[in-house]
């Protein structure tokens, strides 16, 4: 007996479905074998990725880390800020070069034989929120402000506290690659004797044109100051540069204070270092954190007298008038 249209249809319409399903189930297949091999794929890649950067780390070529955070740092930072006065008395001027220590008369000169100084001048008082202002200008990826940099953590913390600090490293294509260090950017300082004003000009990433990235940009001001006393070309010549209150300039590390002191140490090694008297990083940086002390407290008649010791202000003996 011949089948009905009715049952035909049904039939048909039964077949096309199960032919719709199998052709779906066989899309869902290839789409998961494409996703399977896809997956297989970055996962290679990703492999691969890690691989090289654990060769291009083991190989000592990759950007040094930025040192210490959390508690590392908090201990580091103690120890640079809290030096004790037994260490500061007994490294006293720390064996600085005194022939550094000129009269204004000299700093053109000075300046364009690119030498470091500590000169006394004779400008007008630069003071802030009602205290002698300390005005520094460096840059992240220079190995002398980063050499500096303790130095200035170490004399600025006996007048005040830093909160905010964090560690950094010079350039790792400069000469004297990724000097240990911190840098002011972003930082606080706050003391109730003298104000500290930072300028951290760039970082210490290449901006591909030959330079550096750009931080902060000295104001009108700042730019006078260091074409009246560290003149060369842009806005000023060398860095660092420090302007002690207007009454005393400072420009470069004096020596024997150097970056080569820091190559190859960990921020632990050179905070504990500038705590032993004896060592060379000790005597070069607390030496010069101490005449930059002693120049403070010219501009604070002597207070704190925690800061301000009989050691301290013998130094001050030391300046040029």
């Amino acid at each position: 007996m011949g089948m009905g249209k009715a049952s035909r249809t049904k039939q048909d319409v039964d077949r096309r479905a199960r032919i719709a399903a199998q052709r779906e189930a066989e899309r869902r297949a290839a789409m998961r074998k494409r996703i399977y091999l896809a997956g297989g794929s970055v996962l290679v890649v990703a492999i691969v990725v890690v691989a090289l950067v654990l060769v291009k780390l083991n190989s000592g070529t990759a950007t040094a880390s930025n040192g210490p955070t959390g508690t590392a740092l908090a201990s580091v930072t103690k120890q640079v800020t809290t030096v004790p006065t037994s260490v500061t008395d007994k490294v006293a001027g720390g064996g600085v070069n005194k022939s550094l220590f000129i009269p204004s008369s000299q700093l053109s000169a000075a300046s364009a034989q690119g030498a470091p100084y500590f000169s006394t001048v004779n400008g007008t008082a630069l003071t802030a929120n009602g205290k002698p202002e300390v005005l520094f200008v460096g840059a992240e990826y220079c190995p002398f402000c980063a050499a500096q940099r303790w130095a200035m953590v170490n004399a600025l913390s006996r007048f005040g506290t830093f909160t905010g600090l964090t560690t950094s490293h010079s350039s790792s294509t400069d000469s004297y690659p990724n000097t240990p260090t911190y840098t002011f950017y972003k930082s606080t300082y706050t003391s109730k004797y003298v104000t500290f004003t930072p300028v951290e000009e760039t970082t210490n990433q290449p901006d591909g044109n030959g330079g550096y990235q750009t931080l902060q940009t000295p104001t009108s001001a700042q730019q006078q100051l260091l074409q009246a006393y560290d003149p060369g070309t842009g806005s000023g010549g060398a860095i660092p540069f420090l302007d002690l209150g207007n009454k005393y300039v400072q420009v470069g590390n004096l020596s024997p204070l150097d970056p080569s002191l820091l190559s190859g140490k960990t921020w632990a090694q050179v905070a504990s270092a500038m705590n032993d008297p004896t060592s060379a990083i000790g005597k070069a940086e607390v030496g010069n954190a101490n005449y930059m002390t002693a120049a403070i407290c010219k501009l604070t008649n002597n207070q704190p007298a925690t800061a301000c010791t009989p050691t301290i202000q013998k130094l001050q003996a030391d300046f040029a008038s």
